[in-house]
């Protein structure tokens, strides 16, 4: 038996454990309730109006964020594919990769509805976008089990916060209710891969240590072969949405508090290199994270100078 095989047997007690701790937390929602049906009309197919820009409420940064988000979401056939090849379909394991997909498959359907029956962007160039991705589909390349499960507690909290500041951002009480919804399960579904990494680590400290360097460098969100992505993930940057010190102070550094990372004592040498090659490119991270902060507020005022200094005085009042 491969030790990953090893790793995933011996975890199973711990799957089955936050299995049922992540069902007795989880709340039953609908998709359909977070959508206002109201505001919906024909397209031009069935006789009513096409979209047109002057229709969307959102703006530019709103779109975007909305746009890479749900297209992130909608890839999820790839992404079942991912966690049903590295964790299986058998006993608790299998039973959760199911479960999350359930769950997972609401926030596409939820914010796709809101978005078409609030003309929020274009729904033929969104479609067009969605077939263009899932056509190319998501490949986390050759991740192991342990790398899989690791990857994925920091990417489902980055995904949280992602969305729960994309409802800020669309000053729509209704976007902002929904994508909180869908915050709630992103968070549950870290704390579950979160408390499964914590396991590996008592049975494994080194390996995962390992991973969790690994997967920390490399990082990168799933959406970021979609076309378009570098300059949307600029957009959501620049208006606070998703930044590096999100990445930094809100993600990263949570996760391997809660890990003890940095104060293990269980580490062989494997460990320790990599904990070292952590802490190095945590201490880059944050400063790069210092320098887009200032580089951003510096850009914010100078807009704002110009700003002022283009206005003219009323000289009706």
């Amino acid at each position: 038996m491969s030790s990953a095989n090893h790793l995933l047997e011996a975890l199973e007690p711990v799957v089955a454990e936050n299995l049922d701790r992540h069902l007795g937390m989880a709340q039953e929602w609908h998709p359909h309730d977070y959508v206002p049906w109201s505001e919906g009309r024909d397209f031009a197919f069935l006789g009513g109006e096409d979209w047109a820009p002057e229709q969307s409420r959102l703006s530019e940064t709103a779109k975007a964020a909305m746009i890479t988000n749900l297209l992130t979401e909608d890839n999820l056939p790839s992404y079942h594919r991912e966690i049903a090849t590295r964790f299986g379909r058998d006993g608790a394991w299998g039973t959760w990769v199911g479960r999350w997909t359930a769950e997972e498959n609401r926030h596409g359907i939820a914010m796709r509805d809101y978005l078409v029956v609030t003309r929020g962007v274009d729904p033929v160039e969104l479609e067009r976008a969605r077939m263009d991705y899932m056509t190319s589909g998501y490949d986390s390349g050759d991740k192991t089990p342990l790398e899989a499960v690791t990857y994925v507690s920091f990417q489902e909290l980055a995904t949280r916060v992602s969305h729960r500041n994309t409802g800020k951002v669309t000053h729509d009480p209704v976007a902002d209710r929904m994508l909180a919804r869908i915050s709630k399960d992103e968070n549950l579904h870290m704390v579950f891969y979160r408390n499964i990494v914590a396991a590996a680590l008592e049975i494994a400290p080194d390996e995962t240590m390992r991973a969790i360097a690994d997967e920390v460098i490399g990082f990168e969100m799933p959406g970021a072969t979609m076309a378009g992505f570098r300059r949307n993930s600029m957009i959501i940057a620049k208006a606070g949405i998703y930044d590096l010190r999100l990445h930094h102070d809100d993600v990263i550094m949570p996760i391997l508090r809660h890990w003890d990372v940095f104060d293990r004592t269980d580490l062989g040498e494997v460990g320790e290199r990599a904990r070292d090659e952590l802490a190095t490119f945590l201490e880059g991270l944050d400063t790069q994270a210092s320098r887009f902060v200032e580089r951003r507020a510096e850009h914010r005022a100078r807009v704002a100078a110009r700003a002022d200094s283009d206005g003219t005085p009323d000289i009706a009042s």
